[in-house]
């Protein structure tokens, strides 16, 4: 990756996104927009992400904190985290906090920050099926997820299963397509990523609590 100082970022969300959004979470907690992005935007992502070597990507495990382990059993994708010091990451940290803005102003949720990655899905790479936040841990309240994968077909596979409980066994199957922006309620879906024939790219984030104490730092910098 560039490592070069990034220019003032701008946001870089379609009109009327942010909206529909949080419209979507207050009625049933998830919402999936196509192209949500200004096309310039989501191309600038998908090169940089594209162009990033092996050395940049590590292993995904799960847990977090003291309790993150590696566990190919349950997921196989690599990760690069994402730190504002290019044009393309501080576009979409800008466009995160844009958002997170809207949703609070909305929705009264009180998110204080965002973290996020690139995930590269090679072929035939998965992630059972999991939650992103326990409940009544609030560590993670809103998750998002940006798919950067151009011209991609329903043979490629490697959908993204979103189950409305821990009853459902259907799910709702998102296609990875280029620009389509996913956010639901951390706690409330479990969801799964199944293998795709191609190599597969998204941006992961969540957004997050302030639940900082005296004794913890909590988001930790």
């Amino acid at each position: 990756m560039n490592l070069e100082l990034n220019r003032p970022a701008r946001a870089g969300l379609v009109a009327g996104v942010s909206e529909s959004i949080a419209e979507d979470l207050a009625q049933r907690g998830l919402s999936v927009q196509p192209n949500a992005l200004e096309p310039e935007v989501a191309h600038a992502l998908r090169s940089e992400v594209t162009a990033l070597d092996d050395g940049w990507f590590r292993q995904a495990g799960v847990g977090r904190l003291k309790d993150h382990h590696l566990n190919r059993f349950n997921r196989t994708d690599s990760v690069c985290w994402m730190d504002g010091r290019t044009d393309p990451s501080a576009q979409w940290i800008a466009l995160a906090d844009q958002l997170r803005l809207d949703l609070n102003r909305q929705l009264f949720l009180g998110l204080f920050s965002y973290e996020s990655h690139y995930a590269r899905y090679l072929p035939g790479d998965f992630y059972k099926r999991h939650v992103d936040a326990f409940r009544g841990q609030a560590n993670r309240v809103v998750s998002t997820v940006l798919y950067l994968n151009p011209g991609w077909t329903p043979e490629d596979g490697g959908e993204l299963v979103i189950y409305e409980s821990a009853a459902d066994q259907t799910g709702l199957r998102v296609t990875p397509a280029f620009g389509t922006l996913v956010c639901f309620l951390s706690e409330e879906f479990p969801h799964e990523v199944l293998p795709a024939q191609r190599t597969r790219y998204s941006i992961a984030g969540w957004y997050r609590l302030n639940q900082t104490s005296m004794d913890v730092l909590d988001p930790p910098r």
